[in-house]
């Protein structure tokens, strides 16, 4: 509970390192709840209902119906984006008890599975083609899902086991970079070189019951770390966003860089040009649902304590 006392902007340093938290999976927040488990999805293990499944396939159709699947990348991550508008903010829907399994869940989105399904239905839609989807099964368009997202949200594109999972976001972006997926930008001045050490997971391990119940995971993890914090890892701090702000387009992901120490970003969005300036679509903790920031980007970040510059990652056809 937060006292009334506190002040506006140490409530929202708060609710940024609440989120820091949340971005890196350490809410312990274990489903026990098995009724979430689907069949197999062309030899993938799923967690998902069917109501999500249905959201999926409604998505996808209905940006072939409208056309959408000749736009640009990033202008059909930006429409794709849209459709989730309201939808409610829910943290730490990959945890479910059990063995690591690859979760399709489209009713209750955190910042980054926010991120992530709108990149996989995008990259879905631009993969298929318009008359292959039309001769495709339901199961065939689930099976196409599903290797999109397995590709973004697992380390070289291979689901195997919970280590494998790109809990970092920064690492995210590299990895997928790696895969063509997305484009790193700004490598270079305005932005500078992060050179903090990345450890929050492995100095946090009784946070995730993963880490507790199987510590041999720990070193895993640690490795994961050691290797990110040797990479070139760059950032626009905050002051200098609004220098870069005419460089972004619609559909542009954006990774809010956290000042949390050992934690490399504290929340994710996707960049939408309103009236002249770059506002952030994303799933907020403060607000509870899928909006469009009231503020731009660069007065949004410097609102914000626990947050101090920002990543920006292209998406890419492929």
């Amino acid at each position: 509970m937060i006292e009334k006392t506190w002040s506006w902007r140490q409530k929202r340093w708060f609710f940024a390192f609440f989120a820091g938290l949340t971005i890196a999976g350490c809410l312990d927040r274990r489903s026990e709840e098995g009724a979430n488990n689907s069949p197999s999805v062309g030899g993938i293990a799923v967690s998902a209902t069917e109501d999500d499944w249905f959201l999926v396939e409604e998505r996808i159709k209905a940006a072939y119906d409208q056309e959408l699947d000749k736009l640009s990348m990033g202008n059909l991550v930006a429409k794709m984006g849209t459709t989730f508008l309201g939808t409610p903010y829910v943290p730490q829907t990959l945890d479910p008890a059990g063995e690591e399994r690859l979760v399709v869940e489209l009713q209750g989105l955190d910042c980054v599975t926010f991120v992530e399904t709108v990149l996989a239905l995008a990259g879905t839609v631009q993969a298929l083609d318009v008359e292959n989807y039309r001769r495709m099964s339901k199961e065939e368009v689930r099976k196409a899902y599903s290797e999109k997202l397995v590709s973004i949200r697992y380390r070289s594109g291979h689901m195997e086991g919970y280590a494998s999972r790109l809990h970092y976001f920064s690492e995210w972006i590299w990895d997928n970079s790696e895969l063509g997926l997305v484009d790193k930008l700004f490598d270079g001045p305005p932005a500078i070189a992060e050179t903090e050490q990345i450890n929050f997971m492995t100095t946090h391990s009784a946070a995730y019951w993963q880490l507790r119940d199987n510590p041999a995971l720990i070193a895993e993890i640690q490795k994961t770390e050691v290797d990110l914090s040797a990479k070139s890892r760059f950032y626009v701090r905050e002051q200098d966003i609004d220098d870069i702000e005419p460089d972004l387009l619609d559909g542009d992901l954006v990774a809010a860089t956290s000042s949390v120490e050992g934690l490399d970003v504290a929340h994710t969005g996707i960049a939408i040009w309103k009236e002249g300036r770059v506002h952030l679509l994303h799933a907020p903790l403060v607000g509870g649902v899928v909006q469009l920031s009231e503020l731009p980007l660069a007065e949004r970040i410097l609102e914000i304590k626990g947050q101090d510059g920002v990543m920006i990652a292209r998406p890419l056809a492929r």
